[in-house]
C-alpha cells in the first residue's frame, strides 16, 4: 500500500473528484479526512469508505472560513496525530461574460479556490513542519490553470493563481521535505460540469450537445471526458512520491486537450 498509515485531508470530498481521491487514498492505506461544507455528504462518503474496511472521518469545513479551517485541522491532528497529505479540491464555477459578471460572484469564486487553498495549506503545513516528517500538498488546478475559455474569468484567474501559490509552497517547504504540486484536469463529468453545459448553451446560443462536442471536448485527442479515476490516480502519484525531485510542478490530465 502506497499510503499506509498516512493521514490525508481532502477538501470538497463529499462528492465528485474529491470523493474519488478519498476512496483511492483509503484503498492505498491512508486514513482519510473528508472535509466538506456539506457535512451530511461528507458523512455519507465516510460511511461508504468504512464499509469497505478503511478508516475515515468527516469534518465540516467552509474553506473560506479561517476559524473553521483551523479548528477542523486541529481536530484532525488531535484524532490522528498529524497531517501527511493535503488535497485542496474544494471548488465552484460561475459562467458569465465579463460585462455581466457580478462582483460578488467574482469574489466568492476566488475566495473558495484561492483563500481556501491558502487557509488549508497554512493550517496543514504548520503541523507538517512541526512533526518534521515531510508531507505532500496537492492543489486541484485545471487546464484553465494554463489556458483560458470564454465566460470563465474568475475560474481561470483562480486556477492560474493556484500555480503561483504551489510554487511558493514548494520553495518554502523544501527544507522541511514538504512538496507541493498541482493537478490540471480537463473536463471531468461531475455535477459541476453538468451544471455548466446548459449555462454555456444559453450564453453561447448553441445546443447542449454542441457545448460538449464543440466547446468542452473539441480539442481532446479522442473526444472523451477525463474521469474522476484519472485524476485520483495522479493525486496518488503526487501523494506517494518520496522526494523533493517532484515539487512545484503541474500535471495536465486532459486527453490531450492542452499539451506542453
Amino acid at each position: 500500500m502506497r499510503l499506509k498509515d498516512k493521514v490525508a485531508v481532502i477538501t470538497g470530498a463529499g462528492s465528485g473528484i474529491g470523493k474519488a481521491i478519498a476512496e483511492k487514498f483509503a484503498q492505498e492505506g491512508a486514513k482519510v479526512v473528508i472535509a466538506d461544507i456539506d457535512l451530511g455528504a461528507a458523512e455519507v462518503t465516510v460511511k461508504e469508505i468504512q464499509k469497505s474496511g478503511h478508516e475515515a472521518m468527516a469534518v465540516a469545513m467552509d474553506v473560506t472560513n479561517e476559524e473553521q479551517v483551523d479548528s477542523a485541522i486541529a481536530k484532525v491532528v488531535s484524532t490522528y496525530g498529524g497531517v501527511d497529505v493535503l488535497v485542496s479540491d474544494a471548488g465552484t464555477q460561475f459562467i458569465s461574460p465579463i460585462e455581466d459578471l457580478p462582483f460578488k460572484e467574482w469574489k466568492k469564486l476566488l475566495a473558495i479556490h484561492l483563500d481556501g487553498g491558502f487557509l488549508t495549506t497554512r493550517a496543514c503545513i504548520k503541523d507538517m513542519y512541526k512533526r518534521g516528517k515531510g508531507g505532500s500538498i496537492i492543489y486541484m488546478g485545471s487546464v484553465h490553470s494554463k489556458e483560458a475559455s470564454a465566460l470563465k474569468a474568475p475560474y481561470v484567474t483562480a486556477k492560474h493563481g493556484l500555480i503561483g501559490l504551489c510554487k511558493v509552497v514548494a520553495k518554502e517547504g523544501a527544507k522541511h521535505n514538504v512538496r507541493a504540486n498541482v493537478i490540471c484536469p480537463g473536463y471531468v463529468r461531475t455535477p459541476l460540469v453538468d451544471k455548466q453545459i446548459p449555462e454555456q448553451a444559453k450564453d453561447l446560443e448553441i445546443s447542449e450537445e454542441d457545448v460538449i462536442k464543440k466547446v468542452m471536448l473539441k480539442d481532446t485527442v479522442d473526444g472523451e471526458f477525463t474521469t474522476t479515476a484519472d485524476v485520483a490516480d495522479v493525486a496518488l502519484f503526487f501523494a506517494s512520491f518520496d522526494s523533493n525531485a517532484l515539487t512545484g510542478q503541474s500535471l495536465i490530465v486532459s486527453h490531450g486537450w492542452f499539451m506542453q
